[in-house]
């Protein structure tokens, strides 16, 4: 359904990406930050989804900067190779290159954001430094709690699971007490990268759940 795409970024930077369309007059865009584990198989699978919702959906490749075109599975040796990426990361740039993905879908309509684990992180981020988006969801962004003093210009949802080894409960309060505005939903029993059906830990129960809640939240806001 989709096909691979150049971004430009304001500093010139050439970065890859996946874009998919739908068939039909879309919606609304959605940008969609990846995982620590590139623009992968299921990251595409996610903007597919989501066009055939009916919305534009766009994944900048946010580690081109480091390593171009790197995509990854879920086994441990995999994921410890892509642990290396978040070692140091340079936050700043990947907005800058999320704001390029934003851009090259902005004269659409209203433009969303939805990320998972690092792209959560980056999805709360931008939600309260980009501009140009209408509604942000995150799934399990595990820095997020470094800045949630930091308020999103958008309306934003937030997910968690209950047993994220890599997410105390007690960041999920702390972002719950700091930012009230945030819709947060947490999910009994999930952990870690619950929605991704390729993972070990996916949580099919909760997963089903969360995907309408945030078609929905988009539904809302993307109008």
């Amino acid at each position: 359904m989709g096909k691979d795409i150049k971004l430009t970024a304001s500093d010139d930077f050439q970065l890859g990406g996946y874009r998919a369309d739908p068939t039909t007059v879309p919606k609304a865009a959605i940008v969609v930050i990846q995982e620590i584990f590139g623009v992968n198989h299921h990251i595409r699978a996610v903007c597919d989804r989501l066009a055939g919702e009916g919305y534009v959906a766009i994944a900048p490749s946010i580690f081109d900067r480091i390593e171009p075109n790197f995509t990854s599975g879920y086994s441990p040796d995999e994921i410890a190779v892509a642990r290396k990426f978040v070692a140091n990361p340079d936050g700043t740039a990947m907005l800058r290159d999320t704001q390029a993905a934003i851009d090259a879908v902005k004269e659409l309509g209203p433009v969303g954001i939805i990320g998972f684990c690092l792209g959560g992180s980056v999805a709360y981020a931008a939600a309260t430094k980009l501009s140009g988006l209408s509604a942000a969801v995150g799934y399990y962004g595990g820095a997020i709690v470094r800045f949630a003093d930091d308020k999103p210009k958008v309306p934003t949802q937030l997910h968690f699971g209950e047993k994220d080894a890599g997410i105390p409960l007690s960041d999920v309060e702390i972002i719950r007490a700091k930012r009230p505005e945030v819709e947060i939903h947490l999910y009994p029993g999930a952990q870690h990268g619950f929605h991704c059906d390729e993972r070990a830990s996916y949580d099919k129960a909760s997963a089903e759940i969360a995907w309408p809640r945030s078609l929905g939240f988009f539904a809302n806001h993307l109008k």
